[in-house]
């Protein structure tokens, strides 16, 4: 049987490759270190629950290794067959481990630690398919990702929708519950459970509570032909009707008055998931005077209950409103899951479990979706990870519209990545959501972009689809693509499935 050629201790080959044991080894030994640190940092601050998370010591570790720069020694290992640093978000240690037993093996060294067992290895992925079964419920068996549907109002009164959409791929179904009422949650759900039952699988239902909304509510035109145009200024006001302006294309009337008191001459506004950008030149008690600095050349119209986004403004919210703790009620009676909107610092969830515990929490586990939509939520996505561990099933949504319109849409997609990369080192499942075959869901044919970011979407264990007349044909296509990009693509891992286009 042939054996490994091992490389002589005092060429220069060997000599780089003990080298770079002694690299791998002290980036080993940094990150245990500061690893453990972390952990007992988030068992102190999210206290005894979080000890029986699974991901726990796996999250310290990637905390503490990507606040190094990996990128040269990344570089230098792949000469020798060694590149598995850049997949280790779901097993850090154990990686590390088989990369430095590998060089050690190659320059003739005694091995620094075990090698990893396979079971170690990929417990990890273990641990985050359990999580999201927990969460989501079971995949369908030809794809891993589940697909989320959000269902329209019309889905209350016709049973058959949700026949439908359950036959088409749907896993889980979502009820919005900025719309409509709690009777017509009911049916919804109800038609869900039915439909899941009738297709033999259980299908889950996440209600999601609307948390404060930020949007314009009365508008008045200047004219019927006003439209805002690069430059244009328009006026929010804080209370009372607004009047047909005479000196401005429009003037709105906001739904939190603190979005108005609040704001500061230079703070951006965003309207209607960033199509029209402007900044204050002007704040005064109750109303403030804006300028557009990105909008179509064609212009755009300012109409009701189209949202707003402040990145630059520190509201000081809430993410529970009174209607919120009303909706509880319902939630916790009806649905599997809650979505929690316009998180952003862990004391958000200990509002949220007070608020549950006053209604007296149900007898089953229920699932937490925390919406990651404001650049808070982003810096402290780690924290809110943390404090959930131990109680709940957990997950988090990258609410991609809000997200961009936050951050920026060129800061968009690399912090989608990063999200994804943290929600695998946590064990935790990541929602893919927002215009996931828009095109398709509205006018039954997708684009291109649109195909693509629905095959990027696998990677993320759930993706979501909002409604249109297009729904069910929408969900069919998105089962059918998800079971190909499995057969390519787990997480950052190609498969490389055997190839037959050439």
């Amino acid at each position: 049987m042939a054996t490994a050629a091992v490389v002589p201790l005092h060429s220069q080959a060997g000599q780089e490759l003990f080298a770079l044991l002694e690299e791998v080894n002290a980036l080993r030994a940094a990150v245990a270190e500061d690893g453990a640190a972390i952990c007992r940092e988030i068992l102190e601050e999210a206290g005894d629950k979080a000890a029986s998370w699974p991901g726990l010591a796996n999250f310290g570790h990637y905390i503490a290794l990507r606040r190094h720069d990996m990128r040269g020694l990344q570089r230098r290992l792949m000469p020798h067959g060694l590149s598995s640093l850049g997949r280790l978000e779901g097993r850090v240690m154990p990686t590390l481990d088989a990369v430095a037993v590998a060089l050690a093996a190659l320059a003739g060294r005694p091995r620094p630690v075990a090698s990893p067992e396979p079971d170690a290895f990929f417990a990890g992925e273990t641990a985050l398919a359990a999580a999201t079964d927990r969460l989501l419920g079971p995949p369908c068996g030809h794809r891993r990702s589940r697909i989320m549907v959000t269902l329209p109002s019309e889905a209350a009164d016709d049973p058959e929708l949700s026949l439908e959409l359950v036959r088409r791929g749907m896993d889980v179904a979502r009820i919005n519950c900025a719309h409509d009422d709690r009777a017509a949650w009911e049916r919804m759900a109800a038609h869900v459970r039915a439909a899941g039952a009738a297709h033999g699988r259980p299908v889950a239902v996440l209600m999601d509570i609307a948390g404060p909304k930020i949007r314009l509510e009365a508008v008045a035109a200047q004219s019927r032909k006003a439209r805002l145009f690069l430059g244009s200024r328009f006026r929010l006001v804080a209370s009372g009707t607004p009047m047909p302006p005479l000196d401005l294309p429009f003037t709105a009337l906001v739904s939190l008055p603190e979005l108005v008191t609040r704001l500061r001459p230079g703070d951006r506004v965003l309207y209607n998931d960033g199509k029209v950008e402007a900044v204050v030149e002007t704040a005064e008690p109750g109303e403030a005077i804006l300028r557009v600095t990105r909008v179509k050349p064609t212009g755009s119209r300012l109409k009701p209950e189209k949202g707003l986004n402040l990145p630059d403004t520190a509201l000081g919210l809430s993410p529970l409103t009174g209607k919120d703790q009303t909706d509880l009620g319902a939630v916790l009676e009806l649905a599997d899951m809650l979505g929690y909107s316009f998180v952003a610092d862990p004391s958000d969830l200990d509002l949220l479990e007070e608020a549950v515990a006053r209604h007296g929490r149900p007898d089953r586990p229920l699932g937490l979706i925390a919406k990651i939509e404001r650049p808070e939520a982003v810096r402290n996505l780690p924290a809110l990870i943390a404090r959930a561990a131990g109680r709940w099933p957990f997950g988090v949504m990258i609410a991609r519209g809000d997200l961009a319109a936050e951050i920026g849409f060129e800061r968009l997609a690399e912090m989608q990545e990063e999200i994804l990369w943290l929600g695998e080192a946590a064990s935790v499942p990541v929602i893919w959501a927002t215009q996931v075959l828009e095109s398709m869901v509205k006018e039954g044919t997708p684009s291109r972009g649109e195909m693509t970011d629905a095959a990027m979407a696998a990677r993320a264990e759930c993706v979501m689809l909002n409604k249109g007349p297009e729904l069910p044909a929408a969900v069919a296509l998105l089962d059918r693509l998800l079971g190909r990009m499995d057969a390519h693509q787990f997480k950052k891992t190609a498969m490389l499935r055997a190839l037959n286009a050439w």
